[in-house]
C-alpha cells in the first residue's frame, strides 16, 4: 500500500480544524485530498462499507460557506462512522447484508453533533456481523490491520480503526458493548475512551445491549480523543491539565478463567507504572474480585443482546453467519430462562464503585489485551465455538467495564517485538472520563508513539 501525504493527509483532527479555521486551507480541500488516500488505500484495507464521495464534497462546501467558524472544533474535520449508526441517506449495514436496514431518514444524534462542530462525514466503516466480534470480517472479505495486513484491526469497530490508523481520516466514531472500541485501539495504536453510563447519548438497537454500548471516537492522539468526547458528550471542549497525585491500582489478573496476559502485554503494564510513578503518582497492586458468576452473567448477556437484536430487526436466522446464528440462538435460550437479570448488572456496578472507594484507588491499571491481534481472514465462516474461544482468549479485560457502566481508555505503550502495537487500559469511577483522559495525556508526553501504522 502507497502512502501519498498530501497538505493535512495524516494530520490529527486539532490541526485541520484550526488550518480549516484559520483560512490556511479549506473544508473542501481537506476533504477532497483524505478521498482521494481512500480511494488509493482502502482497496487494500477494506476499512470502508461506503465511501461518501460527492456527498461528503457538498457538505464541506456548506462548512466553507459558513461566516463564522469559530466555534466549530471539528470545522472541516473528514470523520467515518461505524456502519450501525444511522446516517442520514444510506442504510444501517450492521455489519452484513442480512441485517441492513432501510436509508436512514436522519442521522443518529451522534452524527449529528459530530456534523454541529464543523465534521465532515465522508463514509461508513466497517463492522462484523450485528456488531457481535473481536474481528472485522465477511464471507467477502477482511478489514485489515494497517500494522500488518494479515492481522485484524480487532472489532467490532475494526474499520473505523482501520481508517485512522493508516491516516485515511483523523478521527472515526465507534461504539463499544463489551470492548469495541478498546479493542481495536489496542490493535491498532489508537486512543479508545470508552464513556460511562449515561455519558454520551447511545440508541444502539435495543436499550444499547442491556444498557452496555457507549458511543465514542478512536483518534491518534489525546487531545483529538479529548475533542472527540466533548462533541459527542455536548460539552465545552475539555482542556486536559496535569492531575495531582493519584493512587493507581494495578491488576494483571485476567476476568476469564483460564486466559492470562502473554509477556508483551504484562510488560506494558510494567512500563506504564513506571511511567506513572515517574509522573508523580503511586501505584499498588489492586485485584478487582471479578468473581465466579461475573464471566457468565457477561456471555449471556453478550448472547442475548444478539437475540434481541436479530428479533427486533426481523431477520431470518438462517441468513445470518454460521457464527452469528448460533450466538442468536443461545441468546434466546438464555434470554428466555431469565439468565439476563438487572440486578447482576447493578451488583457488579456496586461492587465496581466500591472497589476504588475501599482499595482507595483513584483508576485502575489493566492489561489492554492478553495477546497480539489474530489473524484477520476466516471468522465470518469459523464456527461460533473457535469465535468465541478466541474473542474470550485475546481481549478477556474488557467487557466488565461496560457490565459496570464505567469509563475506561485505551492507551498505547510501545511495540511487540513483532513490531505490533502495544497498549495498556485504564479504569475509572463514574465521571471521570477527563481524568483518564488528563493520565493518558501524561503517557503521551512521557512516552510518545508513531501515530500512524503508515508514514
Amino acid at each position: 500500500m502507497e502512502y501519498v501525504p498530501t497538505t493535512l493527509v495524516g494530520a490529527t483532527a486539532k490541526q485541520i480544524a484550526r488550518a480549516v479555521r484559520r483560512g490556511d486551507t479549506t473544508a473542501t480541500a481537506v476533504v477532497a485530498d483524505h478521498l482521494e488516500q481512500i480511494a488509493i488505500s482502502d482497496p487494500e484495507l477494506h476499512a470502508f462499507r461506503v465511501i461518501r464521495g460527492g456527498e461528503a464534497m457538498t457538505e464541506a462546501e456548506k462548512v466553507d460557506d459558513q461566516d463564522d467558524l469559530s466555534n466549530l472544533p471539528l470545522a472541516g474535520v473528514p470523520v467515518a462512522v461505524k456502519e450501525n449508526t444511522a446516517v442520514a441517506g444510506l442504510p444501517t449495514w450492521n455489519g452484513s447484508a442480512a441485517v441492513r436496514t432501510a436509508v436512514a431518514e436522519e442521522d443518529h444524534e451522534i452524527v449529528r453533533r459530530l456534523r454541529g462542530a464543523g465534521a465532515v462525514v465522508v463514509g461508513v466503516t466497517r463492522a462484523p456481523e450485528l456488531s457481535l466480534w473481536p474481528f472485522t470480517d465477511d464471507e467477502e472479505l477482511a478489514t485489515r490491520n494497517p500494522w500488518a495486513l494479515d492481522r485484524t484491526p480487532g472489532g467490532s469497530s475494526g474499520g473505523s480503526a482501520a481508517a485512522v490508523a493508516s491516516g485515511l481520516v483523523p478521527m472515526a466514531h465507534a461504539n463499544d458493548g463489551l470492548g469495541s472500541i478498546r479493542i481495536p485501539a489496542a490493535c491498532c495504536g489508537l486512543v479508545g475512551l470508552k464513556p460511562g453510563r449515561g455519558v454520551v447519548p447511545c440508541d444502539l438497537g435495543i436499550d444499547g445491549w442491556f444498557g452496555m454500548a457507549e458511543n465514542g471516537v478512536l483518534t491518534t492522539t489525546v487531545g483529538d480523543a479529548a475533542v472527540g468526547f466533548s462533541v459527542l458528550a455536548g460539552r465545552r471542549p475539555v482542556k486536559l491539565t496535569e492531575p495531582s497525585r493519584l493512587r493507581v491500582g494495578v491488576s494483571l489478573r485476567s476476568p476469564v478463567a483460564g486466559t492470562k496476559a502473554d509477556e508483551p502485554n504484562r510488560n506494558a503494564v510494567a512500563t506504564a507504572a513506571k511511567l506513572l510513578v515517574d509522573a508523580g503518582h503511586s501505584t499498588l497492586t489492586a485485584e478487582p474480585d471479578y468473581g465466579v458468576k461475573l464471566g457468565p452473567q457477561a456471555v449471556a448477556t453478550w448472547l442475548a443482546s444478539a437475540h434481541r437484536e436479530a428479533e427486533a430487526l426481523g431477520v431470518d436466522l438462517s441468513s445470518l453467519q454460521r457464527r452469528s446464528r448460533m450466538h442468536a440462538r443461545l441468546g434466546k435460550f438464555v434470554f428466555n430462562r431469565g439468565w439476563v437479570r438487572q440486578e447482576q448488572r447493578d451488583a457488579w456496578r456496586e461492587r465496581s464503585i466500591a472497589f476504588f472507594a475501599d482499595r482507595k484507588v483513584d483508576v485502575l491499571l489493566t492489561p489492554a489485551l492478553a495477546g497480539p491481534p489474530p489473524a484477520a481472514d476466516g471468522w465470518a465462516k469459523a464456527s461460533w465455538r473457535k469465535s468465541f474461544q478466541a474473542s474470550a482468549q485475546y481481549a478477556p479485560y474488557n467487557a466488565p467495564w461496560n457490565f459496570a457502566g464505567l469509563p475506561a481508555i485505551v492507551v498505547p505503550v510501545g511495540t511487540r517485538p513483532d513490531g505490533l502495537p502495544l497498549a495498556v487500559q485504564l479504569v475509572g469511577p463514574p465521571d471521570s472520563e477527563v481524568l483518564l483522559l488528563s493520565i493518558a495525556g501524561q503517557f503521551e508526553v512521557a512516552n510518545p508513539w508513531q501515530r500512524l501504522a503508515i508514514v
